[in-house]
């Protein structure tokens, strides 16, 4: 008996010792996924968002936003806590230590999936960029698509992004694409730019004929800066007619893959009557409630 007793002490003693098992530990914490927020995919925002009272404000409508640069100063936890995604910028300098560094940040964010690429070449005031030298830069933001592939991560390049312009023959976006695509496919032993999304920008009536326009390129859409600065939207309200309609016209082509407002907040008083947000951090405008209630197709 005393035998039997002894081993199935040890017995006992083995089985805790194996299994780790202590009186006095404490249950394991098993953290919690947090609630999908259901809201458009498509619908952003072209605004730096800074405050973590504007990205609360804006979670339940706005999935992504960007600021034309390659990095933010958001606060820690924008991803996961208010499920909103930054998409970063190469906004055109060509600058080599930009291409540096938005490679680390990229690095650093395993949730960014997109890089946007050259802001408005056809404005001489924005990126002021001829097709021809457009065509010999652009190179450099394949070479880093393909620096981050080597590290395993798949990102991809959205743009140029076009507006009317102001650059001496270029001013319509797609003579600028076209002589775009000949100085590249010229250079490039007849090789295609990639480009895996066209970015579009539109301030006007008529984003259907336009975005009709650039079907020839075969390319998804992601117009990144939208809103109406005709002089006939003199009101928030007729504003608020153009971005129902605006809204709608994205939601409902599969030829636009996202889509964001043009802008936050800036000077006051809104002269263009586009702003979402009030002065004071997270306070929305009727405009800005608007946005984020707006229907978006399942």
């Amino acid at each position: 008996m005393f035998i039997r007793d002894v081993l199935i002490i040890l017995a006992c003693l083995i089985f805790m010792n194996v299994s780790g098992c202590k009186k006095d530990s404490a249950p394991t914490q098993i953290k919690e996924e947090p609630t999908k927020i259901e809201k458009s995919p498509k619908r952003g925002l072209a605004y730096n968002l800074t405050a973590a009272a504007d990205l609360d404000t804006l979670k339940t409508g706005v999935s992504w936003w960007y600021n034309w640069h390659f990095t933010t100063s958001a606060p820690a936890g924008y991803y996961d806590d208010y499920q909103m995604e930054f998409i970063p910028m190469l906004w055109g300098k060509n600058n080599t230590n930009d291409f540096s560094q938005a490679k680390s940040f990229i690095l650093g964010h395993p949730e960014i999936q997109y890089l946007l690429a050259l802001n408005e070449p056809n404005l001489t005031d924005q990126a002021n960029q001829t097709p021809a030298q457009a065509a010999q830069n652009w190179p450099k933001y394949e070479q880093l698509i393909l620096e981050l592939a080597s590290q395993n991560r798949t990102v991809y390049l959205v743009g140029p992004a076009m507006n009317w312009g102001t650059m001496n023959n270029y001013w319509d976006p797609v003579v600028w694409l076209d002589a775009f695509y000949d100085a590249y496919e010229k250079a490039n032993s007849g090789r295609e730019p990639k480009i895996d999304y066209l970015a579009f920008h539109w301030y006007d009536y008529g984003l259907a004929s336009q975005l009709d326009r650039l079907q020839k390129y075969g390319k998804q859409i992601w117009i990144t800066e939208m809103a109406n600065w005709n002089s006939q939207i003199n009101s928030y309200a007729k504003q608020a007619e153009q971005m129902r309609q605006m809204v709608a016209l994205c939601e409902n082509r599969d030829d636009v893959f996202r889509y964001a407002w043009f802008i936050g907040r800036g000077d006051y008083p809104d002269g263009k009557y586009t702003y979402l947000f009030n002065p004071a951090p997270g306070q929305l405008t009727e405009l800005g409630k608007l946005y984020i209630s707006l229907p978006y197709k399942q």
